[in-house]
């Protein structure tokens, strides 16, 4: 008689509960701030932050390996304004070169000035920024982390952070010129700029993934997060006014 097939362990079976659950969420919350009223993400972002919070905290995660300990503050701190720095003068040295000057034309953030700095203080923070952190650098790093080790950690987290990525990116390469450029505007194209996004975006996840290991913060990575989109939206509003002027 053959033997029955082995129980998963304890373990890894809340593991994927608890992974299994918080997708869940998240997709109901992507879906929701593309298909839903504009700027759901602003009120459902910390709503659902908060809530992903408390279940990891139910599930025995500690402030540390949410990254929110307060012991770790002053490195992430000091992480942080080096990530911005940085940002800063990528950008600087991008909008500066005409080769790579296209990368800031994007009809979405063809904003008037009150409107792009309100979207990159408020909207980018507490819609994107908070939300994205504390999900994928927050509770998922740190329930990976938990079970499996930091490496299947951070390989979980920024993939599922690339897919996250999916619903934004189907306008990308009619919104963005140099995207539209390089892949073309049909249905290829849009094929195309989605498994970009898809790649890029996962390859970001890695990145902020090691800065928040490295910090012990995830303040680190939000500042990291924050200066690639909010700086790159304040810069893209300016070339479109200048532009149109």
């Amino acid at each position: 008689m053959s033997e029955a097939p082995e129980a998963p362990h304890p373990s890894r079976r809340r593991l994927f509960l608890l992974l299994g659950a918080v997708v869940l969420i998240l997709a109901a919350v992507n879906v929701a701030d593309k298909f839903g009223p504009r700027h759901t993400g602003l009120v459902a972002g910390p709503l659902v932050a908060l809530v992903l919070v408390l279940l990891a905290r139910r599930a025995g995660l500690t402030w540390h390996d949410l990254g929110l300990s307060r012991r770790t503050l002053v490195p992430g701190l000091k992480y942080a304004i080096g990530a911005i720095l940085a940002v800063a003068l990528v950008y600087a040295i991008g909008v500066a070169l005409p080769l790579t000057r296209p990368a800031f034309h994007d009809v979405r953030y063809h904003l008037h000035p009150g409107a792009a700095l309100l979207t990159a203080f408020i909207v980018v923070p507490l819609g994107t920024v908070l939300l994205e952190e504390i999900a994928f650098r927050g509770v998922l790093l740190g329930l990976v982390n938990r079970h499996r080790g930091a490496v299947w950690a951070s390989i979980t987290s920024s993939v599922l952070f690339g897919l996250w990525h999916i619903l934004p990116s189907l306008r990308l390469n009619s919104a963005n010129q140099a995207v539209g450029s390089a892949v073309g505007s049909g249905l290829t194209g849009r094929v195309l700029a989605v498994l970009g996004a898809v790649a890029f975006t996962a390859l970001a996840g890695l990145l902020l993934c090691e800065l928040r290991r490295r910090s012990g913060s995830l303040l680190a990575a939000a500042a990291l997060h924050w200066a690639t989109n909010g700086l790159g939206l304040l810069i893209a509003a300016a070339l479109a006014t200048t532009r149109f002027a």
